[in-house]
């Protein structure tokens, strides 16, 4: 995409990869490369571009070529270099994917369309556009992951040329490549391109920290740089003078990983250990574990910091064996241990599968499985199911940096079957990553065979067992027992389709007493001409309006019976509620959950045995109260607003609901202490208590209870009017 020139002084032009030392490039390492393609597409891309500038002062052109080259790097195969040399001409000049189709085949169209951005959603805050066009581009990788890599490369060399860019577009690239490509190249390991992003995004968001890393960094070479090669030539005797032949190689962290891990760890520089790492590269897998018996044996290992991710490994396919001993001089260091195809994997990621066999060139899926890989693809999966299922731009932003910043846990299936998940995932994320059924019937979980809440944080090695209900339910608050977006999305999805059933029920329930405030059954009632009236597509939609108060079930009534408007349809409502009659809706039992379109107020706090009513309130559902809450009088006046409502047999007997109780107590030692004890022999349970008032001789108090019914509320309340200290108790009335 073009950029603003910048303001200043024309820079130096950088030097442009030429055709032949493109095609050289890619012919080093595949012979069979197509040569004439891609020299009709460096052409191509140089006239499309034509006199297009970057802000660097290079014709833009440099930038298509300079990504190409950066993938060559990585050996990919000849669709993705001129993927990468096309891969912005349809955004930005007059070519077109069929241009492209019929001059480089359908496998380069389809691959420059997943990389160029399809959307420009100007109406929308800018973080929402980026969210957009986030969303489409996995969605393509989902196909084909060579959309990624153009794209990673291609935002490498932007941030390599990011100094010429304005300064307010500076930091906004900058955030959007650590918290999004950054992440994206880890997740199919290409930490060599992920490591460079991150540095360079750093510099441009805090370049005084990283500067100041950078000091103690050079500080620290000028001091330890001949102990770090001198440690690595003992390691490599060592493990000569026992029969293993291995490369060892030293190296320094970067200031960007120092600079998390002191966010992460609170501490100063000084307490970091593990500035200097050691790479133990040897033949075989075997090897790697051998090697790791020598060096423990060697150098004292530091308790918990080894890590077996040859046996585990990670969602990227990374293999190695991390341990950190005391080594020689005192130094503590940390060894990574793994084969050389192992650490081709860790640097390059997927593109460490792209080879040469069979007399062609291509991605080797056979080879890779045979490394101890994975489909690279499977660790994005998880995020183009959550964008598949409809979630917000921000949601996606939201779970993927979540998700791709967080550690992971290993947890197994009773039957075994291995389950990755982040770290601090609970058992909710666990159900819902076997299968969503399973998330939406879970009612609890067995870990290691003992019941556990909810909210417990899972650990490695944990075998996790859901316990699963008759029928799905996933209560609202159960978003904050999950932290994957999976998980999350799902009981989102469910809760939205719950909301309309019940929001649909309780519009039935509305419309059904309104026309029998009116002497009219809504079964004999034809509604086609409210629904025409009201531009609604069909009677589900409009209970749905009507039970979130989005439309009166007396204006549907004043439609269909003109001539009653104004006489009957709203004066009879409110006297058939008072006198309990007519009840229509059941609380409990009909088919309605509390706390999706039913709520119970916290004025008067209804429990069962109460006289209570419902007010309909826009978008919030039903909120009962009881006959007599004072709230009642804020309500409208319009009585279809108004539901009847009964407390079912089941509620009255088997129900434990909460109720506040106001008390007025006299101030002396030990009350307190005797109205609790009061309340216990009751079978009440306080669930909070707050100190209202206080005087010289009295005080005021609210307790909230549990209790069966409104005749145990008042058996307690009885209790505490016996006590000589206690002056006054009465129900919470709004």
């Amino acid at each position: 995409m073009p950029e603003t020139p910048a303001q200043a002084a024309p820079a130096p032009k950088s030097r442009v990869l030429r055709q032949f030392e493109l095609v050289d490039a890619v012919k080093a390492y595949d012979p069979t490369a197509d040569e004439a393609l891609i020299n009709r597409a460096y052409v191509y891309a140089m006239k499309m571009h034509g006199s297009q500038m970057r802000a660097s002062g290079d014709p833009y052109f440099a930038h298509p070529i300079q990504v190409a080259g950066i993938l060559t790097d990585y050996r990919l195969d000849t669709a993705t270099i001129v993927t990468a040399l096309l891969h912005d001409v349809v955004e930005d000049t007059s070519a077109t994917k069929a241009d492209i189709a019929q001059m480089f085949g359908d496998e380069v169209a389809e691959l420059v369309e997943g990389v160029t951005k399809l959307s420009r959603l100007e109406m929308q805050a800018e973080h929402t556009r980026q969210a957009e066009n986030l969303r489409k581009f996995i969605l393509a990788i989902s196909r084909d992951v060579r959309v990624l890599l153009v794209k990673l490369a291609d935002r490498l060399h932007n941030m390599r040329t990011l100094q010429f860019v304005k300064p307010h577009k500076r930091e906004r690239i900058s955030r959007e490549t650590l918290e999004v490509y950054a992440p994206l190249g880890r997740s199919i390991g290409i930490h060599s391109i992920a490591s460079e992003l991150e540095e360079l995004a750093f510099e441009h968001l805090n370049p005084t920290a990283r500067t100041a890393i950078q000091r103690r960094l050079d500080a620290l070479k000028l001091e330890h740089g001949a102990a770090v090669e001198k440690v690595a030539e003992e390691v490599e005797q060592v493990l000569s003078d026992t029969g293993i032949q291995a490369r060892v190689l030293g190296r320094q962290k970067t200031p960007y990983s120092i600079w998390r891990k002191l966010q992460r760890k609170s501490v100063g520089f000084s307490a970091l250990s593990d500035i200097y790492g050691f790479r133990v590269l040897v033949e075989n897998e075997d090897e790697c574990y051998r090697a790791l018996g020598v060096i423990h044996r060697e150098w004292p290992m530091v308790p918990e910091r080894f890590k077996d991710f040859i046996s585990t490994p990670k969602s990227n396919n990374y293999r190695s064996l991390h341990t950190t001993v005391v080594g020689p001089g005192g130094l503590r260091i940390e060894m990574q241990i793994r084969t050389e195809v192992m650490n081709r994997v860790a640097e390059d990621g997927v593109a460490a599968h792209w080879r040469y066999k069979n007399k062609s060139y291509g991605f080797d899926r056979e080879g890779m499985e045979k490394d101890g890989g994975r489909d690279p693809l499977l660790t994005l999966r998880h995020l183009v199911q959550v964008m598949e299922q409809g979630e917000g731009g921000e949601d996606w932003v939201e779970h993927a940096k979540l998700e791709m910043y967080l550690d992971q846990v290993f947890v197994f299936t009773p039957k075994g079957q291995l389950i990755t998940l982040p770290r601090g995932a609970m058992p909710l994320d666990f159900a819902y990553s076997v299968h969503t059924e399973v998330g939406d019937t879970a009612v609890g979980a067995k870990i290691n065979g003992e019941l556990k809440p909810m909210r417990t944080l899972l650990q490695n090695g944990d075998v996790v067992e859901i316990v699963r209900g008759s029928k799905k339910e996933a209560p609202s608050d159960w978003r904050n027992l999950t932290i994957t977006g999976r998980a999350r999305a799902a009981i989102r999805r469910f809760i939205r389709a719950s909301e309309r059933d019940e929001f649909q029920k309780l519009g039935k329930a509305t419309l059904e007493q309104a026309f029998a405030r009116v002497d009219k059954v809504l079964a004999d009632v034809a509604l086609a001409p409210a629904l025409e009236t009201l531009v609604l597509q069909g009677e589900e939609d409009l209970y749905d309006s009507i039970g979130r108060g989005r439309i009166s079930a007396t204006r549907v009534v004043e439609i269909l019976f003109p001539g009653l408007k104004g006489a009957g349809v709203a004066n009879s409502g409110r006297r058939r509620i008072e006198d309990g009659t007519d009840a229509r809706l059941f609380v409990r039992g009909s088919g309605l959950t509390p706390g999706v379109v039913i709520h119970f107020g916290a004025c008067c706090q209804p429990v069962p045995g109460d006289r209570i009513i419902g007010v309909l309130e826009a978008d919030q559902g039903l909120t009962v109260h009881t006959i007599d809450c004072n709230r009642l009088a804020d309500a409208s006046d319009d009585d279809s607003v108004w539901m009847d409502l009964q407390w079912t047999p089941q509620a009255q007997h088997d129900a434990v609901a909460t109720t506040k109780i106001v008390a007025t107590m006299r101030n002396a030692p030990g009350v307190l202490g005797q109205v609790a004890t009061l309340i216990g022999e009751a079978g009440g349970n306080i669930l909070n208590l707050i100190m209202t008032r206080r005087q010289h001789d009295f005080f005021d108090v609210e307790i909230d209870l549990d209790v069966a019914d409104a005749r145990h509320a008042t058996l307690i309340m009885a209790a505490l009017r016996a006590n000589p200290f206690v002056d006054e108790v009465e129900r919470a009335r709004g």
